[in-house]
């Protein structure tokens, strides 16, 4: 059994997949990944498929030299994004597996969210570029290793409106001083 970087709160309502030694740009996947983090997963696979037709944005904060900037990043706050399409196509296919395991796990897959991903640089594979003068150059490649925990949102419970009678006022040490001071000088 391999070992995942995190463990979720509750491994009843969690569920998990993983890819490992995928060939798909390392730099592209981490932000992509980090788009979808936190959210519903009903979301995540429509803001994937977005992704896929450049409807929306991957926003690029760490990996963003010479990147290009978009008007479709405003949206997260940032100024420059592109469109990685392989790396959303390997997310949203982990992302369904994620959530067929939780279908076979009982859970309702209405409520999952991402509540973990994590991208993993993986060995680089080599291959060789032929250049002027008989020269040789590297020519590699930098796969990933990604895992996806999904887990089922509580349901937000309200909290109940306390009557007047109920209120406490919570006064520090310094304000508590004050009134036994006013008590003091006022009798």
């Amino acid at each position: 059994m391999v070992r995942y970087a995190a463990t979720p709160l509750n491994a009843e309502k969690s569920a998990k997949t993983r890819g490992s030694y995928l060939r798909v740009s390392y730099k592209n996947t981490r932000e992509t990944a980090q788009a979808i983090k936190g959210l519903k997963v009903s979301r995540a696979i429509a803001f994937l498929e977005n992704v896929k037709s450049h409807k929306e944005c991957v926003p690029f904060r760490r990996f963003a030299g010479s990147t290009g900037r978009t008007a479709q990043a405003k949206q997260f706050g940032a100024t420059k994004g592109r469109w990685p399409e392989k790396s959303a196509e390997f997310l949203l296919g982990l992302l369904q597996n994620a959530v067929a395991n939780a279908d076979v796990k009982g859970l309702d897959t209405a409520n999952l969210v991402v509540s973990h991903i994590q991208v993993n640089q993986a060995p680089k594979q080599r291959r060789r570029t032929y250049r002027a003068h008989g020269r040789i150059n590297p020519y590699m490649s930098n796969p990933s290793h990604i895992e996806i925990i999904v887990s089922e949102q509580d349901e937000v419970v309200k909290k109940g409106e306390e009557s007047e009678e109920k209120k406490v006022a919570r006064l520090n040490i310094r304000q508590q001083a004050r009134l036994r001071r006013k008590a003091i000088t006022s009798a």
